[in-house]
């Protein structure tokens, strides 16, 4: 029963249709209405991952793997699945009920403060859950009943406090302050936003002026295939340039598709010209699950807000910004991957400094959902010189914390770190904080940064009053 119900909360469609469903039943909508809703909130996060899915395997996967392989790139591609995946079996149990303790606390810290959110990225959840049971349990010697409590505690916290310290940003974009943004990777959002600030009032990137022969680019679908199709090419000419026809193909799995050798062959070209189009049509259908998402889930989830959390507010994953500027989207991935680029050199320099840190290749796939989304943070606050500044600035935060916090996971794999910026950020704090405090102390405070928030609060309505 506990793994049918985990398995419930750790998918999104599923925990999100749940929802809906209260939601519509909680305004007491007619059985037809409950049914259509909470059918289409569910449908539209399939339609959502499965576009994430066809990018990532389809298109940017393979795009890392060749650019590596081009540049000859040796290092740690940050990862949360793969950690996870490793992780989980050793403390998958853990996991399991630090995940519940979390979700469930984040309804009493929504109801009782200020951050009124409620996340609903279950992945991240678990992604979350998880590095804290390695932090708390194999650092900071937590086990069993306070290792849940302690490890709930901050989970719940980040749940609820990464889409607050948004929430102005995120109210520019979407133009409402009924949907909030829950992903991990906040922190990294926060200072793009930051970055466009110091160009506040400029020109948004959705406004740039095409020459009338050139108004089509203005189509989203046909401006991404364009210059995906270009960067496929570019990067694939050079490849084969150096010879990648001649490795085994078993070397670069996801671009088997033109270095199999007989009649399978695909041109190398074709090959290029259909992963980015396939990357294009990857993010048409992510737009399209959300719209789906969006016009269900937020008037459903208004009889939440009503009677059981006033004031509720529903954090959704990161592509739920992407419909509101499709430009920044393409640019904040591109010049934040420039930016995971420039990092990995600062990196190589100072490791032949004697530093010693990791090296951390740009992993296309952080920096397409991550740089995105900081792309289109940047452009709400500074239009597209905060887009550009704001990204790449991004695209250097998820390379460098990566890299300082990879000894935290020594328990773990030394090879292996998560990618976003939220996880690096609370690995550095409370992995560190682990390292100093063990046991119940540790418990104690865990517990305190869950409750202050609630504190503090109430002495505000206090005053207020």
């Amino acid at each position: 029963m506990l793994d049918f119900i985990l398995n419930i909360l750790a998918t999104p469609a599923m925990l999100v249709g749940l929802l809906a469903m209260l939601g519509l039943i909680l305004q007491k909508r007619p059985v037809e209405d409950v049914i259509k809703g909470t059918i289409k909130t569910i449908v539209g996060f399939l339609v959502l991952s499965a576009g994430a899915t066809f990018i990532q395997t389809d298109s940017l996967n393979a795009f890392g793997e060749l650019f590596n392989w081009t540049f000859n790139m040796t290092g740690t591609v940050p990862n949360n699945e793969a950690i996870v995946a490793m992780a989980l079996n050793k403390f998958g149990l853990d996991t399991s009920y630090i995940m519940v303790f979390g979700l469930v606390l984040n309804i009493v810290l929504a109801r009782f403060s200020k951050m009124h959110y409620m996340f609903l990225t279950g992945h991240h959840s678990l992604y979350m859950a998880c590095m804290l049971a390695v932090l708390l349990g194999a650092v900071g010697g937590l086990k069993s009943f306070p290792l849940w409590i302690a490890g709930g505690c901050l989970l719940a916290f980040i749940s609820a406090f990464s889409p607050w310290f948004l929430h102005s940003s995120m109210e520019k974009i979407v133009e409402t302050d009924e949907l909030g943004f829950g992903h991990f990777g906040g922190f990294g959002y926060w200072v793009a936003a930051q970055c466009g600030k110091l160009f506040k009032g400029g020109k948004s990137t959705e406004d740039i002026n095409f020459p009338q022969r050139l108004t089509f680019l203005r189509d989203t679908t046909v401006s991404i295939g364009i210059t995906m199709v270009l960067f496929f090419l570019v990067i694939t000419a050079i490849a084969v340039g150096k010879g990648v026809m001649n490795v085994d193909p078993a070397t670069l799995p996801n671009c088997a598709g033109f270095l199999v050798a007989g009649d399978t062959k695909t041109h190398w070209a074709v090959w290029a010209l259909k992963a980015g189009l396939s990357f294009s049509g990857a993010v048409y259908i992510i737009l399209s699950g959300v719209r789906l998402i969006v016009g269900e889930l937020v008037p459903a989830f208004k009889g939440i807000a009503e009677k059981l959390v006033p004031g509720a507010v529903p954090a959704i994953d990161c592509p739920v910004v992407f419909p509101y500027a499709p430009n920044a989207v393409l640019i904040g991935f591109l010049v934040s991957f420039l930016g995971g680029v420039v990092g990995l050199i600062v990196l190589i320099a100072l490791n032949k400094a004697g530093l010693g840190l990791a090296l951390i290749l740009p992993g296309v796939v952080p920096h397409f959902f991550c740089g995105a989304s900081a792309g289109v943070f940047g452009n709400a606050e500074g239009g597209l010189k905060g887009c550009i500044l704001g990204s790449f600035v991004h695209g250097l935060i998820i390379t460098f914390l990566p890299a300082l916090c990879m000894p935290v996971f020594d328990a773990l794999d030394k090879g292996s770190t998560f990618s976003d910026a939220d996880f690096s950020w609370m690995a550095l704090v409370f992995g560190n904080l682990a390292k100093v405090v063990h046991g119940i102390p540790l418990l104690c405070i865990c517990v305190a940064v869950y409750v202050l928030p609630m504190i503090l609060s109430g002495f505000k309505n206090g005053q207020e009053k």
